[in-house]
């Protein structure tokens, strides 16, 4: 796939950009705080209709504006589509494919598909199990669009369930029983599908990345991946999860009264990495880490690869300064001209003259390219 055109308006600090992409690899050059992750952030929100730097639609929208807009053409082997995404100060979005405005918005997503690789994901490694829960969602999201549905019904009835065990926290046990029991199914329900999506990922993608790993380390280091359920999983089957999930509420039945909030479900998942068969986090240096991080990175596009049948993109925000030379040359020779790929950078120094004569170089400086 590749993206020829991106407009902006009113996002972030542009007022109204359009970037034609001439080449394989466009290098976006300028200071910090001048707009060139914006500029992949809106590649990102195209993708996965999530932001990985914010929450809330209205810190994506210019200062005194209502709205920003983000139109992109984007060609696929099936043809040329025309995507995009109208992002409200108030919160509320909406989506066209060539025109047309489309009611549900997965049916939005796996249009375009793109990996992001930015400095923030070397916390994946460091940081706590809520980072790493969201980086498989990010990626379950563009394998299997639906599974955005999924995910918004499980958080939907979480927080449901929640305001009924606040609300209910210091009443009698029986009173609330009847009711308890009717979020009690429908979160084990949404929890099952997913936990199960979530555990055929890893199964898929840990293989991957531990083939990257071995590469890139010169095979001195085994990476395994592993996903660890908040739910005892003995078996992927629906009918297995959901009892464990019910018999696991029950156990906890007296706690959750007590502290008001849902102790069990995929929101309190972990997604262990060992190297060498230790913890990651405790691992070895800060060239180890980085090593993990840009194997799982590498994984992720050869898997949307196969499921998707087309390379997606590739941003790469600020990393290449994080790598030293060898894995920025594991990574540079890992991508060539197979994927298109948009790379972030202070300055020029740090590329080959030989990637610098294939790529096309933009200067970004407060909001505008040149």
């Amino acid at each position: 796939m590749y993206l020829k055109t991106l407009n902006l308006r009113q996002f972030r600090n542009y007022r109204d950009q359009k970037v034609e992409f001439t080449a394989a690899k466009t290098i976006l050059v300028g200071n910090n705080a001048q707009g060139k992750s914006n500029l992949l952030e809106a590649v990102e929100l195209l993708a996965t209709l999530r932001s990985h730097r914010m929450t809330r639609d209205r810190d994506l929208v210019q200062e005194g504006e209502a709205i920003a807009q983000i139109d992109a053409t984007l060609e696929r082997q099936t043809g040329v589509s025309d995507l995009t995404l109208t992002l409200r100060r108030n919160g509320r979005r909406s989506v066209a494919l060539n025109g047309e405005s489309i009611r549900r918005q997965m049916d939005f997503l796996g249009v375009l598909n793109a990996v992001q690789f930015s400095s923030l994901d070397l916390e994946l490694v460091r940081g706590g199990p809520e980072g790493r829960r969201n980086w498989l969602d990010t990626l379950l999201i563009q394998l299997e669009p639906v599974y955005a549905h999924i995910l918004q019904q499980y958080n939907h009835v979480l927080r449901q369930r929640n305001a009924f065990l606040k609300k209910t926290q210091d009443s009698e046990l029986s009173t609330q029983h009847s009711e308890l029991a009717v979020w009690d199914a429908q979160l084990a329900t949404t929890g099952t599908r997913v936990i199960r999506r979530r555990d055929r990922a890893i199964q898929r993608l840990a293989p991957i990345a531990s083939t990257w790993h071995a590469s890139i380390s010169g095979s001195t280091e085994v990476l395994q991946i592993k996903y660890v359920p908040n739910i005892p999983l003995e078996d992927n089957q629906p009918e297995e999860v959901q009892q464990a999930f019910l018999a696991k509420i029950q156990q906890r039945a007296i706690a959750e009264m007590h502290q008001g909030t849902t102790l069990v479900g995929p929101h309190r998942d972990e997604i262990e990495l060992t190297i060498n068969q230790t913890p990651a986090r405790q691992y070895g240096s800060q060239g180890q880490q980085r090593t993990l991080v840009l194997a799982l990175k590498l994984a992720e596009l050869q898997l949307i690869e196969e499921v998707v049948k087309e390379p997606p993109l590739l941003l790469l925000d600020d990393v290449l300064a994080e790598l030293d030379l060898s894995r920025q040359n594991q990574l540079l020779d890992a991508i060539q001209d197979r994927f298109q790929t948009l790379i972030t950078t202070t300055h020029l120094g740090s590329f080959d003259s030989q990637w610098l004569k294939s790529s096309q170089i933009l200067f970004v400086k407060a909001g505008q390219i040149i």
